[in-house]
């Protein structure tokens, strides 16, 4: 799977590459990285912007990363859960969408609210 984006890759594109796609490319990028792209994928290879790649082999190396950003911290349930209270649902409405607990739900609400301070949800 090679997924093709219109969000921002810092956000997205670890997210997408732990859940199994092979690739990550903006839609911003030109028609040749497109098709770079496709093809890297379907040669069974992984496709990643420079931008990405050098910051996945600086962590994995242990090098020094800029501070990830209150968004990057998120885990991903956190960011779904936030993207359904950012629509408007309430914590009833997202537990039910989710197949979770209200009580799942409003923990990691407060994960969101408490750790992050700069991320903060209303209701």
């Amino acid at each position: 799977v090679l997924v093709i984006s219109m969000h921002d890759e810092t956000l997205y594109a670890e997210r997408v590459l732990r859940a199994g796609a092979r690739g990550f490319i903006m839609k911003q990028e030109g028609p040749g990285k497109m098709l770079q792209a496709i093809r890297q994928v379907l040669e069974g290879q992984i496709y990643l912007s420079g931008k990405l790649a050098g910051r996945l082999l600086n962590a994995f190396c242990g090098g020094r990363t800029r501070t990830a950003s209150a968004m990057q911290r998120l885990s991903d349930r956190e960011l779904e859960i936030l993207q359904l209270v950012g629509q408007g649902h309430d914590g009833h409405a997202i537990a039910r969408q989710l197949n979770l607990s209200i009580k799942t739900v409003n923990t990691h609400r407060a994960r969101i609210n408490v750790g992050r301070p700069r991320v903060v949800v209303h209701n």
